[in-house]
């Protein structure tokens, strides 16, 4: 499986961006998938995750009610549309894909088997 991220960009606070999480290689209709993101000097670190029918959706206390994480496995990729944006938001983001199948999602960074390479998200203020 390669997971490809995109949609990230340079945003005032305030404002939105969709990121994409485009699978290929195989389906990822039946993984969990979740997004993280690493700021520099910081750890990578949880920020949404989803299950393979959208009926569980987990968040990081910080961005919930900002971020939401939706996913169309017809076209095999995941989304993270973010609104509200802060600065404390930049960072590269990461989606990454859990091969257990119809499993449930996790915070966890060790519970993905696949990753993608990022994409870099600015928020300025």
């Amino acid at each position: 499986v390669q997971l490809q991220a995109s949609g990230g960009g340079l945003v005032q606070a305030g404002g939105s961006l969709r990121l994409s999480c485009a699978a290929s290689g195989r389906t990822i209709s039946s993984y969990p998938v979740g997004w993280f993101r690493q700021a520099p000097g910081k750890e990578r670190e949880f920020v949404a995750a989803i299950n393979w029918i959208s009926r569980q959706r987990l968040y990081a206390e910080s961005v919930e009610g900002r971020f939401t994480i939706s996913r169309d496995n017809a076209a095999n990729a995941v989304y993270l549309q973010m609104n509200s944006l802060k600065p404390e938001d930049t960072a590269v983001y990461y989606c990454a894909a859990d091969e257990a199948r119809w499993g449930i999602p996790t915070r966890e960074y060790g519970g993905y088997d696949y990753w993608g390479q990022g994409t870099q998200v600015t928020v300025s203020s």
